[in-house]
């Protein structure tokens, strides 16, 4: 009897001890970006922690402590990257059942610590977002993120006079979809969609900053992940003009292939690419991880939030008719697979005050298309296309206060019996101007081609 309830007792103790430590940290990911470095740890199920810092004694640290949580990987193994994370070590517990992980950092930093659920294969996750600044943490100003090529404008300058403003250039906001732990779309080959629209959003920042009406600032210059209403914000603090969020499409199938823009919807996309789309733009927010303030919102939460000023419509109709320049523009280097503006509920879209649109650049599932977003020829053509759009529509609307508002070009197109001479007595100026502003190396014209006039 004594040894059937020891053995008993014995077998409780260990189903207890097993259920108390049930959890397990299966892997450890660290995603460093400008303005803040990401820890993320991979649970078998939801977390229970608390956590200190330590700043008396050197390094300084940040110490979390898993309750009933045992450590599946091998942080030996784990790959620093970034400058404010410079160890990641195992601690002595405060009890048999718990894990405690030490992070060794390079100063004190702001940390904005939570937890995110399972959504299908993804397992529950702890993320540390390490803020350099108590002014970088989200529902703050964030630092702004810039192409390196682009004097960034402080908002410490002194005031600028009517004459100065008057001569400002148009902002766009350069946004590459995706980056860090969320790849996107993949290709046949293993080609990453994050990968591809960096190349062409860069390329597309250096055309843009070569026009001295115009300056390019990228949301996101490196392999790292950026939350959606970040990128919005991000853009809303450089005051762009505009916001090109740069893509590459994927299909269920290898058939489809083209180019296509989208512009912002109130409603759910009503065609299945489009739906495809709105969920892809979910998932990536679940693989490269959300903010706190995100996942407290309700499903449209910002949306309706947005909505609620009435100069979305504007915006959107801003959006349509300058994604209409874009399409005809790259109609012209490459297929397209809608020759229409399409729409959907897109979250990177919805800033009230900025013109914006998210290009599909060509779909990465097509095993031609994706050899072809690849070739760096095309990558240039597609880029200088997406500027040429932008422009023309700016050319068109120029905002208030810009260089090309004050020195607004006339378009023309070319009729028959038409020369240089001609055009530049009907429009007051002269041939050299026009050469200049279009480049031209000759006194040759064709029918049907288009001319800046400077005004």
């Amino acid at each position: 009897m004594k040894k059937l309830l020891f053995a008993c007792t014995v077998f409780w103790l260990v189903a207890a001890t097993q259920a108390v430590a049930a959890n397990a940290i299966n892997a450890v990911r660290i995603q460093p970006s400008p303005d803040k470095t990401r820890v993320v740890f991979d649970l078998s199920s939801a977390p229970e922690y608390s956590y200190f810092t330590i700043y008396e004694v050197k390094p300084d640290r940040l110490v979390i402590d898993f309750n009933g949580t045992r450590l599946n990987t091998d942080l030996s193994q784990l790959e620093l990257r970034g400058k404010r994370v410079t160890k990641i070590r195992t601690s002595t517990p405060k009890d048999s059942q718990s894990t405690r992980i030490v992070l060794e950092l390079t100063g004190r930093f702001t940390a904005n610590i939570f937890e995110l659920g399972p959504q299908g294969s993804i397992s529950d996750r702890l993320v540390i977002d390490l803020y350099d600044q108590a002014n970088d943490a989200p529902g703050e100003n964030a630092a702004r993120e810039t192409s390196a090529a682009t004097p960034q404008r402080s908002s410490n300058q002194p005031a600028r006079t009517v004459d100065e403003l008057a001569q400002r250039k148009v902002v766009i906001a350069i946004d590459a979809g995706h980056g860090g732990d969320d790849p996107g779309s993949i290709g046949p080959s293993g080609t990453y969609e994050k990968d591809v629209v960096l190349r062409v959003s860069r390329a597309l920042a250096d055309i843009i900053n070569a026009d001295p009406d115009m300056e390019a600032h990228l949301i996101r210059t490196g392999d790292y992940y950026v939350a959606h209403k970040r990128r919005v914000r991000k853009a809303e603090q450089l005051q762009a003009d505009m916001l090109i969020s740069v893509h590459a499409d994927a299909f269920t199938t290898p058939q489809p292939r083209g180019g296509s823009v989208w512009v912002l919807s109130t409603r759910r996309a009503t065609t299945e690419q489009g739906r495809l789309l709105e969920d892809k733009e979910r998932f990536s927010e679940l693989l490269g991880g959300v903010e706190e303030s995100v996942r407290n919102d309700d499903d449209n939460g910002y949306l309706a939030r947005a909505f609620v000023d009435m100069r979305m419509n504007d915006a959107m109709a801003r959006g349509f008719e300058a994604a209409e320049d874009v399409i005809a523009a790259m109609k012209r280097v490459t297929r397209m697979h809608k020759t229409k503006p399409q729409h959907a509920s897109l979250a990177v879209l919805t800033s009230a005050n900025i013109t914006s649109m998210l290009v599909e650049i060509g779909f990465i599932s097509n095993p031609q298309e994706e050899k072809l977003l690849l070739s760096n020829k095309h990558q240039q053509q597609i880029a200088r296309a997406i500027y040429q759009g932008a422009r023309d529509y700016f050319m068109r609307r120029p905002p208030d206060g810009t260089s090309i508002a004050s020195n607004r070009m006339i378009i023309h197109t070319v009729k028959s019996g038409e020369s240089l001479s001609v055009l530049a007595q009907r429009y007051g100026t002269t041939v050299k101007a026009i050469k200049e502003r279009n480049q031209l190396r000759s006194n040759m014209l064709r029918i049907g081609q288009q001319l800046e006039i400077p005004r």
